[in-house]
């Protein structure tokens, strides 16, 4: 009898263990360390090659470009003299990556996946920053002007990278600080966080001219930005002066704020996957909150999976089920490195 509860008892442990990791959204998978990355508190986005399974980081502190194989976790190589590099496209058709680097010349740098040689830059892009990628028109959009560039009005500026050209700009007069960019992929908008006057620029991509511009009450700091376009729906994310930040839910066929979601402090980086009606916050505090979308207005927390203290970047990799956090040196026993996490 003693032998028999004993193994009945491990039977339903296991069982209840097995319950608890497949609710788990994430599940940490791989480690990836980022050689010689000295002390700071930023690695910016990422950009991925799914299909030669490459993942491009940013590490500031080193002004650089370091590759890594996500499958096999190895270190590829490091790419240097970069300003500032804030951000990686990879066009898999041509086999090149285009990194936004904000240095004082302001360019858009392009490389060969193949040799990893320097293709190309496109300068005129002073103050050169966040960016987002049209994979329909192949156009690259960055954000650049405003005080780092000592201009009274910041911009949107428009990259053609099947040229490697400049091509146009969208002006924000008045504005100073502009963040994030989510583009639509069936309609002619895009969307564009204004941090500094606590609102989001809508533009339309196509007649390259500012739209409107929604207030925000929700919500300030506003950073990160992502679009669930089937639903009609904008996520901004916002931070705070304390641990706890804002999701702030906006209506975009009307311009209305309709709901805000609690998230940690310190958020960088928001993806809605439209595949499981997910979206994902990379905050700075330590966690992803992952919320589960019922309906337009509806979402539950499914959870918020343990990250590191200013790992505040990330990147969803939906074709792949993969979700990676960028983690800064710190020190001590924090080093920088990447987290590789497997959607649940």
């Amino acid at each position: 009898m003693t032998k028999l509860y004993l193994l009945m008892i491990a039977v339903l442990s296991f069982s209840l263990s097995a319950d608890v990791l497949t609710t788990e959204p994430l599940v940490l998978v791989k480690t990836m360390d980022m050689p010689g990355v000295p002390l700071g508190p930023y690695v910016d986005h990422f950009g991925v090659d799914v299909k030669g399974h490459r993942l491009f980081a940013t590490p500031q502190a080193h002004r650089s470009v370091q590759v890594f194989d996500f499958n096999t976790g190895k270190f590829i190589r490091e790419l240097t003299g970069f300003g500032n590099a804030h951000g990686v496209v990879y066009r898999g058709d041509l086999d090149q990556f285009y990194v936004a680097d904000g240095g004082d010349a302001g360019e858009v740098k392009i490389f060969s996946g193949k040799d990893y040689q320097l293709i190309k830059s496109v300068k005129g892009l002073v103050g050169a920053d966040s960016n987002g990628y049209d994979p329909t028109t192949k156009e690259m959009y960055i954000v650049t002007g405003g005080p780092s560039a000592k201009l009274d009005y910041s911009a949107i500026s428009v990259v053609d990278t099947s040229k490697g050209e400049l091509i146009g700009e969208i002006k924000v007069p008045g504005s100073g600080h502009l963040e994030q960019i989510v583009v639509e992929q069936s309609g002619p908008r895009l969307y564009v966080n204004i941090e500094d006057k606590n609102s989001v620029a809508v533009m339309d991509k196509e007649k390259r001219t500012l739209l409107a511009t929604w207030p925000l009450t929700k919500g300030q700091n506003n950073f990160p930005i992502a679009l669930d376009e089937k639903h009609h729906r904008l996520f901004i994310g916002c931070r705070a002066a304390d641990a706890s930040g804002v999701i702030v839910v906006i209506d975009t066929q009307t311009g209305k704020e309709v709901g805000s979601l609690p998230i940690g402090g310190n958020v960088d980086y928001l993806d809605f996957d439209s595949r499981n009606g997910r979206l994902y916050a990379t905050c700075g505090t330590g966690n992803v909150f992952v919320y589960q979308e019922h309906s337009p207005d509806q979402y539950k927390l499914m959870g918020k999976p343990e990250t590191a203290v200013m790992a505040k970047t990330g990147l969803l990799v939906p074709d792949l089920n993969l979700f990676f956090v960028g983690v800064p040196n710190l020190g001590g026993t924090q080093n920088a490195k990447i987290l590789e996490f497997k959607i649940q």
